[in-house]
């Protein structure tokens, strides 16, 4: 039977006074205290100076100064806050970032410009369990080009490592034919962190390209993309960034790799001198390049707020507190669910884990449901049986995993969740 005397809130209530970040909470829009919101992994909330940046976006940038704001201000906002998110959030230096389009057509853009880069090799390599809009853009990209799609068994709570894909390059002749593999860093089921170094160097190796997804690491974890040796990275900003839904993604292309690669959309803004309206394609020596049509100038500006906000605190202490969160997670975990027949489907290391932790159970998505609508907890469901709880270290508070906790213990105790109808579609 759980513990439960093990960990009493005001554990929790103490975590939270001592909390170096407790006061980030001030600057995010909160109207519902009494709210569990534990999905911050999928949706970021909204910041004050979010609010502040779309009214000075659309009031006065359009509304007063008008089409004035494309030299003023819009032309190279793509630019502007794709080094900004490089600096800040990416370990990229100047010029290697844009924000633009969604993450998975930037993941086209790049996955192509690879493939042309590696011309006679017909193999690309993903994770079978990655994201899906992943595998599907690569799956179509191999259908239209005639390329073997190879979709490797990585272990959930391991993720992509070095040493599984060394196995994989090695087997068959692998090596000599792939031209490009793409992972995702952190797993969006399990928070696996993947080591960005090792797994580029057995690419490199190899002599294929490397294409990593962001999406569930980007704002939460250090990433030094630059450093290490990564070609093409691609992530969403409506996460952890707080950019908003829809927001903009970004996309990172290695500058080494510039002058040997062409995005498949050549559009008006990629083109070297734009203004000339002349004839023939000539793309900007930077990843400008992948920059295609008109940028969304609100969805850019509300990405350059929200992330504003986070970098002001910097990347190592919101790693910090995401580590406690998460920590503080499996204790509760350990102490109260373990007992009733859950089992933790995230890392135990946090070196190794980025900031969400799910939780496993044959009743997973009834105790999803019953968590939103009987005790005010907002967390995902991940097929078949993960409830997935997102710590967004810049809002989410010590007393929310305790409370979120305890409300999934007082379900599974009391079966709750047998008032929810299994046959139901709810996604979130």
């Amino acid at each position: 039977m759980p513990d439960t005397t093990a960990h009493p809130r005001n554990d929790a209530e103490h975590r939270d006074a001592t909390d170096p970040l407790a006061s980030l909470r001030t600057r995010f829009v909160i109207p519902d205290e009494k709210l569990i919101y534990l999905d911050g992994n999928s949706l970021g909330r909204l910041s004050k100076a979010s609010l502040d940046r779309v009214q000075e976006v659309v009031a006065g940038e359009w509304g007063d100064r008008l089409i004035r704001s494309w030299n003023e201000h819009w032309q190279t906002l793509p630019q502007t806050v794709g080094d900004y998110l490089g600096q800040h959030f990416l370990g990229a230096a100047p010029g290697q970032v844009v924000v633009s389009d969604s993450t998975s057509v930037n993941l086209y853009k790049l996955a192509s410009a690879a493939l042309d880069a590696r011309p006679g090799r017909d193999v690309i390599i993903s994770d079978f369990h990655n994201f899906p809009t992943d595998r599907y853009v690569l799956e179509g990209l191999a259908a239209a080009r005639g390329l073997e799609l190879k979709l490797v068994e990585f272990d959930e709570l391991l993720g992509p490592t070095a040493d599984r894909l060394r196995a994989v390059l090695d087997a068959d002749g692998l090596a000599e034919r792939t031209a490009l593999v793409s992972l995702s860093q952190v797993d969006y089921r399990s928070a696996a962190l993947a080591d960005l170094t090792a797994v580029n160097q057995v690419v490199h190796e190899a002599g294929a390209l490397v294409l990593w997804d962001l999406c569930h690491s980007a704002g939460s974890v250090p990433i030094e993309l630059d450093a290490s040796g990564t070609d093409f990275a691609v992530g969403c900003t409506y996460k952890y960034l707080n950019g908003g839904p829809g927001s903009p993604a970004f996309l990172y292309a290695n500058a080494s790799l510039i002058d040997e690669v062409r995005q498949p959309i050549w559009g008006w803004y990629g083109q070297r001198d734009q203004f000339a309206m002349g004839q023939g394609y000539d793309p900007v020596p930077s990843a400008t390049r992948f920059l295609v049509g008109t940028p969304q100038v609100v969805g850019v500006s509300l990405v350059e707020a929200g992330a504003q906000v986070l970098a002001e605190v910097g990347i190592k202490p919101l790693r910090d507190k995401g580590v406690a969160l998460t920590e503080f997670a499996i204790e509760l975990f350990d102490a109260w669910l373990a007992p009733l027949g859950f089992t933790l489907g995230s890392p135990r290391d946090s070196a190794v884990r980025g900031s969400h932790v799910s939780v496993r159970h044959p009743e997973a998505y009834r105790i999803c449901r019953a968590l939103i609508e009987q005790y005010d907890v907002i967390p995902d469901f991940r097929t078949p049986d993960r409830v997935r709880l997102g710590m967004a270290p810049s809002t989410t508070r010590f007393v929310d995993v305790w409370d979120a906790f305890d409300a999934m213990r007082r379900i599974v105790e009391t079966k709750a969740y047998e008032q929810i109808d299994p046959t139901r579609t709810d996604v979130t």
